[in-house]
Order: C-alpha cells, then structure tokens, then sequence
C-alpha cells in the first residue's frame, strides 16, 4: 500500500491519497458488475475504476447501484403512468355512463309523468264512456 500525503495550499487541509498494487476482492467484484446502462445518457454511464485504487471500485459501485436504482424508479414510474392512463379511461368511461343514467332517469321521469296522465285520461273517458252509454239505454228505454 502506497500513501501519500499532501497540502494543496497552505489554508488548506492536507489531502490524503492510498493505494495498493495489489488486486483487492473489492477491484474483482467490480468486474462482475455490468460496463453500460443503456437508459443513461453517455454522460452519466459509470467510468470505469481505476483498477489500483480501492476507492475508485467502491465509486464505480455506488454508481452502479445508483444506475441500477435508477432503472428501477424509471421503471416503476413506466407502471404508474400506465396505470394512470387506465384510471383515466375508465374515469372517461365512468363519466358517459353517468351522463346516459342521467339522460334515461330524466327520459324514466318524462315517461312516468306522461304514463300518469294518459291514465287519468283513460279513466276520464272511461267514465264519460259509461255516462254515454247509461245515457244511452235510459233513452232506448224511455223510446
């Protein structure tokens, strides 16, 4: 392991550096992880670490982890506006079959008032029709 140990500038702190030629397990998970995360920009891909130094690994799979989570909001916001567009045609549909119940309620209250006074007619004429024919037979039976 190779450290080093510098001050920038005098109102600085001092910067510290370390790292080993040696191949960590650290650098070798690294390999296994995959290079490229085809919805990030080119910009925002994972560089790849610089083998020696530890950190550079530990940077490169934070980063991998973050792209990895990123896939996965992406994705699951995907599933909620697919799920939004859903509830919105149904609303759609909900809001036409609310406004044909309300067309045949009106049509139903329409039909029963009309229904009512044909009723009253008919038992109007009815009446008139008996009246007639008492009128009738009394005439016939006076004759």
């Amino acid at each position: 392991m190779i450290t080093s140990t510098r001050r920038v500038s005098p109102d600085k702190s001092e910067v510290r550096i370390a790292f080993s030629l040696e191949e960590s397990s650290e650098v070798k998970d690294v390999e296994d992880l995959p290079q490229t995360f085809p919805e990030l920009d080119q910009r925002l891909q994972p560089v790849p670490p610089c083998v020696s130094l530890r950190e550079s690994a530990q940077v490169y799979k934070e980063h991998c982890r973050m792209a990895r989570e990123f896939h996965q909001v992406k994705h699951e916001i995907a599933i909620l506006e697919d799920r939004k567009r859903q509830l919105l045609e149904e609303l759609v549909e909900d809001e036409k079959v609310a406004v044909e119940i309300a067309r045949l309620e009106e049509e139903f209250r329409r039909l029963t008032e009309e229904n009512r006074t044909l009723v009253t007619v008919h038992n109007e004429r009815t009446q008139q029709l008996e009246s007639l024919c008492l009128t009738n037979r009394t005439r016939q039976d006076s004759s």
